[in-house]
């Protein structure tokens, strides 16, 4: 029998609310008051969040995201910097003691990545899971050397004509994996690059050039436009397939709602965006 698992597109929001959102999710999962659930959204504004265990001061230029108008937050996954905007944005939240869900990140990260690889091959695109062979590869994973996340395909990244086309960041907590990512639909990388700080202009060149080699967008490959409700489609079907699931609608509670309004304003708080 197929498993039927919970299925929500919050649509457009602000960072904190995205955030808290994505933690309240996993609270119920973890207080068993929800089957497991994905969810997709966007962003409004653009925004630039940081990784759990990013230093933000050291690594990105704050004054310059204000001057853009960009959102700025700190997520609870690890990894590096993304700017969120054109894009669509996944999160899925499992228990970690699901049948199909394997105990290792690495493992567990392949399976739910099946979704986006279908999803993907849906929209027409030969996606294929990166998987770095050599030792000298395998530690290069480790010294990420940017603080801009999409510039290197770590274990089963995803990839389509040899670059990497979904960033996503996995984290175990209360007994539940949450693991979300970007879409990209379109990325512009001069913007991306212009919020961090670089020892000097010679380095900045050279990561953006390396992430434009490694990195792209869906409409940068595609020989159309795809919009974004096609892109919802597409991984919607494509989780389906992906894991064998059957979706039902999720609605929140009074008190539900009310969790995610109290978690937002953690996130709102400069105590939790400086934490390093």
């Amino acid at each position: 029998m197929t498993e039927v698992w919970n299925f929500i597109n919050t649509g457009s929001h602000d960072p904190y609310y995205n955030m808290a959102m994505d933690e309240a999710l996993l609270n119920f999962v973890s207080r068993g008051e929800i089957d497991p659930v994905i969810r997709f959204y966007t962003w409004n504004p653009a925004t630039l969040s940081v990784g759990y265990f990013q230093r933000l001061t050291k690594e990105i230029d704050i004054e310059k995201v204000k001057e853009k108008g960009f959102g700025l937050v700190r997520r609870q996954t690890g990894g590096r910097g993304v700017l969120h905007d054109k894009e669509l944005t996944y999160s899925v939240i499992v228990p970690e003691s699901h049948p199909n869900m394997p105990s290792t990140v690495t493992e567990a990260y392949r399976v739910i990545s099946e979704g986006l690889l279908e999803g993907f091959k849906l929209l027409g695109f030969e996606a294929y899971f990166a998987i770095p062979r050599s030792k000298e590869e395998r530690e290069k994973l480790k010294q990420p050397r940017s603080a801009v996340c999409f510039d290197a395909p770590s274990w089963y990244e995803l990839v389509v004509e040899g670059r990497k086309i979904a960033g996503s960041a996995q984290t175990r907590q209360k007994g539940v994996i949450l693991q979300h990512g970007s879409l990209l639909q379109d990325v512009d990388v001069d913007e991306l690059f212009d919020m961090f700080t670089f020892k000097n202009d010679r380095l900045k060149d050279k990561m953006k050039k390396a992430f434009v080699d490694k990195a792209v967008a869906i409409n940068d490959i595609s020989d159309r436009h795809i919009t974004l409700e096609e892109m919802e489609q597409a991984f919607e079907e494509g989780f389906k397939k992906g894991l064998g699931l059957e979706f039902k609608p999720l609605t929140l509670t009074e008190k539900q709602l009310a969790e995610v309004k109290e978690l937002e304003e953690k996130y709102r708080s400069d105590e939790w965006l400086y934490k390093k």
